[in-house]
């Protein structure tokens, strides 16, 4: 059943950070906690925890990363590399007229707020990180990683994305139908059969990502006016700030390398989903978390689960959170 709308009591702003500006929604008062959503997503992915941390004592809030949304979006490509949204998130406690917060982010939005945390621990009091496990900075050149991936015959899908415009021309024409069938790829109840498609997202060679995606009714989390909000923003901005993340993964491997093989030493939770090809494909760096990891609290996997986390399974998502949340203030 689909849920009800985000509560009223959401307040949006705008503050001045390293991008430009950055729009955030937030809601309740208490200890802040700051949300960071992925790709190709918006603060509104966060709609179902904002009321609930808001609800549990918590001021919530959830933004708009640089190049997505009412966020600016710089033009040049290497304004999208890691440590300058680590500076955005910085900014934002410090806009806030916070000192510390707790960070928590899902996809791409993990990988920014494990940075965060393992860049400014003074500022990074705790981390939660959904659906993609941290890995510490470190090993292969990424896209030397990437290139291997596939074979000849089929291409992953990030060397895909980081060519400059060439998933633009595949997504822009039709934005709300490609963004329903990426959403549904990775669902838990619309998700391809085994072997239907591969898990860690293939293009055939020559092909577009979208030729391999299900087709049929949208995931369950998903409403048409949930797929018009993501739509309607994407059809404004375009993807290129968004698709930006990924032209930096080199560029990032490069600034981290004084971190590499760090840990993560503040208190952490992971939440991943099951039937998530981030969570399969990255078994092995969620079997290093007691060295990685070391103020781990819990590491949960969520049977029947997909990509979408929060979006999927909000209620048992809020408890978890809520509960860690609470741990942190004893």
């Amino acid at each position: 059943m689909h849920q009800p709308a985000p509560s009223a009591d959401l307040r949006h702003r705008i503050i001045e950070a390293p991008a430009g500006r950055l729009h955030l929604v937030e809601q309740g008062s208490g200890p802040l906690v700051l949300l960071v959503h992925g790709f190709p997503e918006s603060w509104y992915s966060w709609r179902r925890q904002l009321p609930a941390l808001a609800a549990a004592g918590y001021r919530a809030v959830a933004l708009d990363v640089r190049g997505y949304g009412r966020s600016s979006k710089p033009v040049a490509t290497d304004a999208y590399r890691m440590l300058d949204l680590v500076e955005d998130n910085v900014a934002l406690v410090r806009a806030l007229g916070e000192e510390m917060a707790v960070v928590a982010g899902h996809d791409w939005g993990s990988n920014i707020a494990a940075a965060s945390a393992l860049l400014h621990p003074e500022v990074f009091r705790a981390v939660a990180l959904l659906s993609v496990p941290y890995a510490p900075p470190g090993g292969p050149r990424p896209t030397d990683i990437f290139s291997q991936i596939g074979g000849p015959e089929q291409e992953f899908y990030v060397s895909y994305f980081q060519e400059p415009g060439r998933a633009e021309a595949e997504m822009e024409p039709d934005v709300r139908g490609w963004l329903a069938g990426f959403y549904a790829a990775l669902s838990a109840d619309t998700m391809p059969a085994p072997g239907e498609l591969d898990p860690h997202f293939v293009t055939r060679a020559g092909g577009r990502l979208r030729d391999r995606f299900p087709v049929g009714p949208l995931p369950a989390w998903l409403g048409e006016d949930d797929l018009d909000v993501y739509a309607g923003e994407f059809e404004r901005t375009g993807l290129t700030g968004s698709l930006n993340r990924y032209r930096n993964m080199d560029r990032d491997w490069e600034d981290l390398a004084p971190y590499r093989g760090a840990p993560i030493k503040q208190p952490s939770l992971f939440i991943g989903g099951a039937l998530d090809a981030s969570t399969t494909w990255m078994a092995d760096a969620i079997d290093a978390y007691p060295a990685t990891l070391p103020g781990l609290a819990a590491s949960h996997i969520l049977d029947g689960c997909g990509h979408w986390i929060q979006q999927e399974r909000p209620e048992e998502v809020n408890r978890l959170l809520t509960g860690w949340l609470g741990s942190l203030q004893g």
